[in-house]
This record gives C-alpha cells, structure tokens and sequence, in this order.
C-alpha cells in the first residue's frame, strides 16, 4: 500500500502543462514557455569561476550541517546590509535549495493538526509542504481588486487556538505583487509567528521590497539563489530563524540531507559578493521585459487590475475565455504551441486565471504573445 500521505499530495500543474510542452518538442515543435519561473540568463561569470576555483581548491568535502560558515556570514552580512537588521550566522542554516529548508521548517514548527495561514492564490507547493508536515493549510482568499495583497485584518479573522505560523510571500507567486511596508508591519503585529519567503527579494521594479526581519525579529526567513541569481540548477538555499529552532533543524539537518552542496556553497558566497553588475543587468532586462507583456496583454484582452512590480509573472483574470484554468492551458499549449500556467495550480480563488511567466527572451515573449493574439481570433 501506498502511504495517504504520499496519495494525498497533489500535483504541481505548471509540471503537468512544461512536461506535455517537452513532449511536444521532442515531437518537432516549437514550444514558447511562458509558464516556468526560471530564469534564462546564464550563471553570472563570478559564480562560474568560483564553482571552478572550488572544484580546484579541494572544496568537495562535507561541510558544517548548518553550512559553510563563510557563506553563512556572507548572507548575514547581506541581511544587514540590505534591510539594516542583525542576523547571526548561527541563526542561518543553508539547504541544497529553499524547497528543503521549507521541509525543515514546517517539520520543526508543526505539530498534528496545527494550523497554517497562507493567502489564495499562493505557491502551489505550501499546503503541500504543510500536510507532509502534518499541519492544515488555512487559506485567505486575496483579490484582484485589492491588488491580491494580504491584510492583517484577513489573517486575524482565521486565527485559532490551533495557529502556528502565517505565510507571507512577498515579491508574490503567482502574482508579482509587493506587500507595502504596512500591511507587512500589521501582520508582524499581530502576535502570530510570520514565515517569509523572500525568494524573490531583489526583483522589484517599481518600489521597494522589505524583509519581515525589518518588522519582527523572531520571524523565519526562507530564501535562496535560484531566482535572482539565475542560479536554479545548482540548488541553494537557505533559512534564518530564531536561535531555539537552530539545534532541532540542524539535527533533521543531518539526518535528512547531511549539508549543502560544497562546491555550491563557495558559489553562493561569489553571488552574494561579486554579482552586483550581473544583478542590476538582469533586472533591467525583466523590467523591459514586464512592461511589454502587460501592455500586450492588455492588448489581448487579459484583466490586470493592479500592475505586478516583483518577481517575473504576470497573473491575467481570464475568465472571459473560461472558468476551467487548466483545460484553457492546455488548449493554448495544443493549439498555439504556448506553455502558460493554469491559475487553480495556485488555489481555487486563482481559477479563472493565467500566469506568464517573463524569465524568457523578448524575442520569445513576443512570439508567444503573436501565437496567443492568433489563438484569441481564431476563438472568435
């Protein structure tokens, strides 16, 4: 027998709709993906020569389960530095991706039953995580007309004496939106213990991006260096969390996955200190790359109500073609030979929805937006 656990997780649907696209192409045709959220930039250069230096240098070896102390201080250091907070390198603990380090910390936090708040739409991966964990995923249904941001008022309706954490997300996927510094300072203050997935923290383009840390000192941080330094193969993350959640994790640490990477360790440390060039090129590129996709989205049509300004999606209201996301990908993948993400993979107040992704070229934007804008008229 199979394990309810492992039955009753469901499916990542952005897998579903890139594993039909890869099939396609080994069929002969070309596939524009706008549904993956993963960079298309190469590894920047100091990362590259960093990852050879290691290899080089001997650097092959177990490190310390919390992770190499060199890049712990390093992400200590940027913390500070970036959101002027105090962060202790033995408050860190580095994961082979921020996946892991979710894992690690809803098993350390969870018991049985307990409760997690976490807005709808949101990663599809959190309840997931969740109910491995033994928790219960409690969502706060956000929307479009408010910009799908979380309010503190909407978290307070939904706590229980069974609450143990609420999730916040900021910059969002699905959605690209940026918490404001008020919202996140309502939610610190409202005495539930906040876990922030900072992942996409540095790409922002209109604003400022803020860290939970800046608000509430006992918070937990996840993030990682797939997103902002195009750096998703190599699978590195991490956590920052209060220093009596430290010890626990470490022990499932050591258990689980022993320590990070070595080698990818002495890359994370070169992103953090000699990737600022690279950084600044690749949000540039995204910021052209985001305004022309709204506005020819727009043009096609799709609902945006509030501008995205983080991350690299853009979630449309397509309700007008059908209220069955996933079939309506699909039929675009089919038809237009263009991979979108289907909006109930983020919940069900994401039906009806669509997110593109804009991590590819602008040329294939563009490509993949003609096919769509020909798929639209042929629906007519």
């Amino acid at each position: 027998m199979i394990s309810r656990r492992a039955e009753e997780m469901t499916p990542f649907l952005v897998m579903d709709v890139l594993e039909r696209a890869r099939a396609m192409e080994r069929e002969g045709i070309d596939v524009v993906h706008l549904e993956v959220g993963e960079p298309d930039f190469d590894l920047p250069t100091p990362v590259c020569e960093a990852v050879k230096r290691a290899l080089v240098e001997g650097h092959t070896h177990y490190t310390h389960s919390l992770g190499d102390p060199q890049l712990r201080e390093a992400i200590a250091e940027h913390y500070n530095e970036r959101y002027g907070v105090t962060v202790e390198p033995d408050q860190i603990v580095v994961c082979s991706g921020t996946s892991p380090a979710m894992m690690l910390v809803f098993s350390a936090l969870l018991e049985a039953g307990d409760e997690v708040i976490l807005s709808d739409p949101g990663y599809a991966c959190y309840p997931n995580f969740i109910r491995f964990a033994g928790g219960v995923s409690v969502p706060v249904p956000v929307s479009e007309a408010d910009g799908f941001q979380l309010s503190a008022e909407a978290i307070a309706d939904r706590i229980s004496d069974r609450t143990k954490a609420v999730v916040i997300n900021s910059p969002s996927n699905p959605t690209g939106i940026v918490l404001s510094a008020g919202r996140m300072r309502a939610i610190a203050d409202l005495g539930v213990r906040v876990i922030s997935d900072e992942i996409y923290h540095g790409l922002v383009y209109d604003g400022k991006e803020h860290s939970i840390l800046e608000f509430k000192d006992d918070a937990i941080v996840l993030n990682g260096f797939s997103k902002l330094y195009a750096m998703t193969g190599l699978r590195l993350g991490y956590l920052i969390a209060p220093q009596k959640f430290i010890r626990p994790i470490q022990k499932m640490q050591q258990n689980l996955f022993i320590c990070a990477n070595s080698v990818v360790q002495r890359a994370g440390i070169a992103a953090l200190q000699k990737t600022a060039e690279d950084v600044a090129r690749m949000r540039r590129t995204y910021g052209e790359r985001r305004r022309f996709m709204i506005r020819r989205l727009r043009e096609l049509g799709f609902g945006i109500a509030t501008e995205p300004t983080g991350a690299f999606y853009v979630f449309v209201n397509a309700r007008h073609l059908s209220s069955d996301s996933y079939s309506l990908a699909f039929d675009i993948l089919e038809k237009a030979h263009v991979g979108v993400t289907p909006g109930v993979d983020f919940g069900a107040n994401g039906e009806g929805y669509l997110r593109f992704s804009y991590a590819s070229s602008l040329e294939r934007i563009n490509e993949g937006l003609a096919r769509l804008e020909r798929y639209l008229e042929e629906r007519k």
